[in-house]
């Protein structure tokens, strides 16, 4: 790949959309290549308003959830792939994980994206990231597929949870989304099947924009807030 890339990896079809839906858009707008890798459809868990339709089955809630979900990421302006591999629980083996390092090293990207370490409300999202992790360290050794190019060391960045608080998360980065609010929003509404979520999330967004503003002195609207897992190098402090 020539083009800067990064990865995002959703334990769901919809979690890329509420956390993480401004970093892929601003990305897209400058020019990455965004993929955004959806581990299950979230057709058990996540999807409580469709399954309250009369004679509902779980691949018509598949099929709708990759509906919506494709037509986000059209919106945000990604790539997006879906490796079916159900939800409560989410299902994991070497095939997938090897599948997750093929998609690392295919892609090499300059940044990844995934959900927090803990969340005792859902574990599918902590084991989407300790997925992604083992996969970017896979990605990284010579022995691996050595015909393949080996991996890098992209910083890996851990998007909010619902309840961060109770996940062990805490915001250490912020990114000013103001300039594609309106795309996330647009793609929020993409999201029929979670609508409950549409203004918690953008409640959120003032928040962390709010918080970004306090902590920076510069004027910040709508925000996304990120954990970092390894540290940063820096030239200079200041």
């Amino acid at each position: 790949m020539t083009a800067k890339t990064g990865i995002v990896v959703s334990a769901h079809s919809a979690d890329f959309v509420w956390r993480a839906g401004g970093a892929i858009a601003l990305h897209a707008e400058r020019g990455y290549h965004v993929r955004v890798i959806c581990l299950s459809f979230g057709e058990r868990g996540e999807s409580a308003k469709l399954w309250r339709e009369k004679g509902m089955t779980e691949e018509v809630v598949k099929r709708e959830r990759k509906r919506e979900a494709e037509t986000a990421a059209s919106i945000l302006g990604c790539e997006v792939v879906f490796l079916d591999r159900g939800d409560y629980p989410l299902v994991s083996d070497k095939e997938l994980l090897f599948t997750l390092v093929d998609h690392f090293r295919e892609l090499q990207p300059s940044f990844v994206l995934s959900h927090s370490l803990a969340d005792p409300y859902n574990f599918d999202h902590p084991l989407a990231t300790h997925l992604a992790q083992e996969a970017r360290i896979i990605a990284q050794a010579h022995g691996h597929n050595p015909s393949q190019t080996v991996l890098g060391a992209p910083p890996v960045y851990l998007f909010e949870p619902h309840q961060p608080e109770q996940c062990e998360w805490k915001p250490e980065v912020f990114l000013d989304i103001g300039p594609v609010w309106d795309k996330k929003r647009q793609a929020f509404e993409c999201m029929a099947a979670q609508e409950h979520l549409w203004e918690y999330y953008t409640r959120a967004a003032l928040q962390r924009g709010n918080q970004a503003a306090r902590n920076t002195g510069r004027k910040v609207v709508y925000g996304e807030a990120y954990q970092r897992v390894f540290p940063d190098l820096m030239e200079q402090f200041g």
